[in-house]
């Protein structure tokens, strides 16, 4: 049976993914990992964890699990605008499993790639599935996303579609099917979503707050108002919509998988109008779904600009 540190050296210190270089001065192997931040930077950092049975079925295809895993904690650097540069990963196992963990570091390892991220660091331990990933990114000085700073008379803006992972959660237990092409595309939207980190990049110096949208968007971009100060309007009818989603869901809970069902992880953030058209120009994928205004909190307006009652605003972990 593999001991703590045999399992690290095989499935994690030897991936590609694990390879110093870059900002990345000393990486797995030591008490520390060793990071140079170029001068006039700012270190941005965040933690994640994904517990089995609450974040993702247990059991559930471990190469997925580690996609997903990484994915998520990326993501929160996109909503700042920073440019990725490592990741740790604090791992909890029931038991050391050879076929499950090399399928997980297979999965964490593409992702990792594809976010231009390397592992540096982390532990293992034993007890119930639990994972804790932390990403590490750069800024320029002053130029980080956060939440405060919408303005009012700004746009508000989202990087995508949205509710399609929460939309698949269905599929994801087991509990509904769907014909191929819809199934394969919403359990894509789950298990691997494409943290927007070049769209946070492009939105420096641009946006004027932004997050990233993991429990909803009612209830993420009540962050925003809250930290700004403001009330944002979101027009229920310029939410966007996939044709897969509604297909598999239909439009009325297609929508509510849009407003409240999270695991998006795409940006929403506010936007001085004069910005709009260099974006969408560039190629970006801005959708326009509301306005800050004056106030506090957020409104759902139907198309004659009335407030439309919610029950439902997002995922809340300590919601009795």
């Amino acid at each position: 049976m593999l001991g703590e540190f045999e399992l690290i050296r095989h499935y994690f210190a030897a991936a590609a993914c694990a390879r110093a270089g870059g900002e990345v001065v000393l990486g797995i192997g030591d008490d520390c990992a060793l990071l140079q931040i170029p001068a006039g930077e700012q270190l941005a950092v965040s933690s994640d964890t994904l517990v089995a049975g609450v974040h993702f079925p247990d059991p559930c295809d471990p190469f997925l699990l580690g996609q997903r895993a990484l994915a998520v904690a990326a993501s929160d650097l996109a909503g700042m605008g920073a440019t990725p540069i490592g990741f740790t990963l604090a791992l909890t196992l029931p038991d050391a499993d050879p076929l499950w963990l090399g399928e997980f570091a297979r999965g964490l390892d593409a992702m990792a790639l594809d976010c231009s991220l390397r592992l540096i660091g982390g532990d293992t331990t034993r007890g119930p599935l639990c994972l804790t990933v932390t990403v590490f990114g750069r800024v320029p000085s002053g130029q980080a996303l956060t939440r405060a700073g919408a303005q009012i008379g700004d746009l508000l803006c989202v990087g995508g579609v949205l509710g399609e992972a929460a939309g698949a959660l269905p599929l994801v237990l087991g509990q509904a099917k769907a014909g191929a092409d819809v199934a394969e595309h919403l359990l894509a939207r789950y298990w691997s979503p494409q943290p927007q980190l070049a769209l946070g990049e492009a939105l420096r110096s641009r946006a004027t707050a932004a997050l990233d949208i993991s429990d909803g968007l009612l209830a993420d971009c009540g962050h925003i108002a809250k930290a700004s100060g403001v009330a944002l309007h979101i027009e229920r009818d310029r939410v966007p919509l996939s044709e897969s989603l509604r297909r598999f869901a239909g439009d009325a809970e297609a929508l509510r998988c849009a407003l409240a069902g999270g695991d998006d992880y795409v940006l929403a953030f506010t936007l001085p109008p004069a910005e709009l058209a260099a974006l969408q120009d560039a190629g970006w994928p801005v959708h326009v779904i509301g306005r800050v205004a004056q106030g506090l909190g957020v409104q759902l307006l139907d198309e004659a600009g009335k407030e439309v009652a919610v029950r439902e605003r997002g995922f809340n972990h300590f919601k009795v």
